[in-house]
């Protein structure tokens, strides 16, 4: 599979890992479709960029978190991708979309936990179901994950749970979508610098010092390391990958 005239559905893709994920894979050529809750305006900007690293672009919105949409945006893809691409399917999935709660085990409610739940779980399963008659064979399923389902930090217990759910469903992605050809990883990114959780990695000074301290590398990761990751395994040189937890933490906690 050459990443030249594939095309890639990142949900999220408006801002954060999901919109450097769009412009790394843009600048190998992958058409990008990036999906955007309510922000339309930073969709249309990423897009700009996508499209000022040379590969076409479209941004549709999507609530990730409301599974009896999927139906339609399937549907508006579709259309999408004739009227921009000229193509009636899609090469490249990227369940990004996503939020953090930060709460001890004893305070998360459970309007929380459903929130959770509906965005990080029951999303990426019921999406990847509907887009399955769109993805080409031989196309790649990429599920973001996160380090907390390894390493365990107080206050993202709920947050952490769904992300557990995320690897275990990869695995069974990839041993029934394998015939197909199709591959299916999770990536867990660590700690990085974006606004996801407010900003508190990028912006609070002791915390990224912490974190920075507990990494191999010693630093905090940056957007880059993540976008990068994500063309990477989504390369021609990964085929040959699924049904793997890849993290890139820069080697927290080990």
């Amino acid at each position: 599979m050459t990443t030249n005239n594939k095309i890639a559905v990142i949900t999220g893709a408006s801002r954060g890992l999901g919109r450097n994920a769009a412009l790394h894979l843009a600048k190998r050529g992958v058409g990008i479709v990036g999906t955007y809750h309510s922000n339309r305006e930073a969709a249309e900007t990423m897009k700009a960029e996508v499209e000022a690293a040379g590969a076409k672009a479209l941004v549709l919105q999507l609530d990730a978190g409301n599974a009896a949409s999927f139906s339609d945006f399937a549907g508006q893809l579709r259309a999408g991708l004739e009227a921009t691409f000229g193509r009636d399917s899609f090469d490249f999935l990227v369940n990004n979309a996503g939020h953090g709660v930060h709460a001890s085990f004893a305070d998360t409610t459970e309007a929380d936990f459903d929130r959770l739940m509906n965005v990080h779980v029951k999303g990426p399963f019921f999406l990847t179901q509907k887009l399955l008659g769109l993805m080409s064979d031989g196309g790649r399923v990429l599920n973001i994950s996160s380090g907390l389902a390894r390493f365990a930090l107080p206050g993202y217990a709920a947050y952490a749970t769904m992300k557990g759910a995320v690897e275990v469903l990869s695995r069974y992605l990839a041993k029934e979508l394998g015939p197909r050809g199709i591959a299916v990883n999770t990536l867990a990114p660590g700690a990085i610098e974006t606004d996801f959780g407010g900003g508190a990695v990028r912006d609070n000074e002791q915390l990224n010092a912490f974190v920075a301290s507990q990494t191999a590398m010693g630093r905090v990761g940056l957007p880059d390391d993540i976008g990068g990751a994500v063309a990477a395994l989504l390369s021609d040189d990964s085929g040959w990958i699924t049904g793997q937890r890849i993290e890139a933490s820069g080697g927290m906690f080990l």
